[in-house]
C-alpha cells in the first residue's frame, strides 16, 4: 500500500510538471473589433521547423485543424459576412482544405473537437473559397492576423510557409450605432461632441442627409470648435448647399488655423475648391 501510494504521487507530480512544460506549438489569440462588432480568434501555432509544409505536413486537398492540437475556434458577438456569405454571432471550430490554387475555409458549430478526424459535415454552418498566394516573405509560425479594419470590414490573413489565403469578413455597425446615438442623444447631459460626433457618423456613411444637417448644426450652436464646423460644412455640403459649406469650412479653417492644426487647414482648402466648383 505504501508503495503504491509513493508512486501515486510521483505519477501526479510528474503529471503536474508535465503541464507547465513549454508546448511545440502554443497557444494564440487574436482579437479584433470590425465595425461594432468583436471578432476572437483561438488556435495552436506550430512552426515549419525546416519542414515542407502545405502538400507534405498539410496535405492538400484534404481537411486541416488549421493550426495544430485542438480545433481552431473563432467567436462572434454579432452577425458577420463572410466572403459575402452570412454567419450568424456565435462560436465556431474554423477548419481548412488548402489546394495548390485555393483553400476552402469551413465554420463548424462543434468547438469541442480535437481535431479533423471526427469532423461532421453536417455540422458546418458555412463554407466559402478563397484564392491561395504565395508570399514573398517566409512565415515560420503559423500565424492569423486581421489586417484592412476599416469601413465595418477587415481581412483575416492566414499564413505559414510562403503562402497566404485571405478571408474578407464584413460586420456592418449601422444599425447598431444608430441604436447607440439614439441612446446618447436621450441623455440630458448629451453635448455638443454627441452631436458631432453623431452628424459625423451619417456624414462618412451619406445616409440620413437632414438629420446629418441638423445635428451638425446643434452642435456649432452649443460650441464652435474648427472640427465640428467642418462636419458641420459636409453635412450643408451633401444637402447640396455649397455656398453655406464655403463658408462654413472658412471658418472651419481659420479657427484651424488658430489652433495650429495643419491637417484641417489643408482638408478645408481642398473641399472649399471642390465646392466652389459645384455652387
Amino acid at each position: 500500500m505504501k508503495n503504491l501510494l509513493i508512486a501515486s504521487l510521483f505519477i501526479a507530480s510528474a503529471t503536474a510538471v508535465a503541464q507547465d512544460l513549454p508546448q511545440p506549438s502554443p497557444k494564440g489569440r487574436v482579437e479584433q473589433v470590425v465595425g461594432l462588432t468583436n471578432v476572437s480568434i483561438d488556435y495552436s501555432r506550430p512552426s515549419a521547423k525546416g519542414r515542407m509544409i502545405f502538400g507534405d505536413l498539410v496535405p492538400y486537398d484534404k481537411v486541416w485543424r488549421t493550426g495544430a492540437n485542438g480545433c481552431t475556434t473563432i467567436e462572434i458577438d454579432g452577425p458577420v459576412l463572410v466572403e459575402g456569405s452570412k454567419l450568424a454571432a456565435g462560436i465556431y471550430s474554423l477548419f481548412t482544405i488548402p489546394s495548390e490554387e485555393n483553400w476552402v475555409i469551413i465554420f463548424n458549430s462543434d468547438t469541442s473537437l480535437w481535431g479533423e478526424e471526427d469532423r461532421k459535415d453536417s455540422l458546418d454552418v458555412l463554407s466559402v473559397k478563397v484564392p491561395r498566394r504565395k508570399s514573398s516573405e517566409f512565415t515560420e509560425t503559423f500565424t492569423i492576423a486581421f489586417e484592412e479594419v476599416k469601413d465595418d470590414k477587415a481581412r483575416i490573413d492566414l499564413r505559414w510557409e510562403n503562402i497566404l489565403a485571405s478571408v474578407n469578413i464584413h460586420a456592418d455597425a449601422t444599425d447598431k450605432a444608430l441604436v447607440n446615438i439614439k441612446l446618447a442623444m436621450a441623455k440630458p447631459d448629451a453635448g455638443f461632441r454627441v452631436y458631432a460626433s453623431s452628424a459625423r457618423f451619417l456624414v462618412d456613411r451619406n445616409i440620413m442627409r437632414g438629420e446629418a444637417l441638423e445635428w451638425a448644426e446643434k452642435s456649432v450652436s452649443m460650441e464652435r470648435k474648427f472640427w465640428n464646423v467642418y462636419t458641420l460644412a459636409l453635412a450643408l455640403a451633401q444637402n447640396g448647399k455649397y455656398p453655406q459649406a464655403i463658408t462654413a469650412a472658412e471658418e472651419s479653417m481659420k479657427l484651424a488655423q488658430e489652433a495650429k492644426y495643419d491637417a484641417y487647414v489643408k482638408m478645408n482648402k481642398e473641399r472649399i475648391e471642390e465646392w466652389k466648383m459645384k455652387r
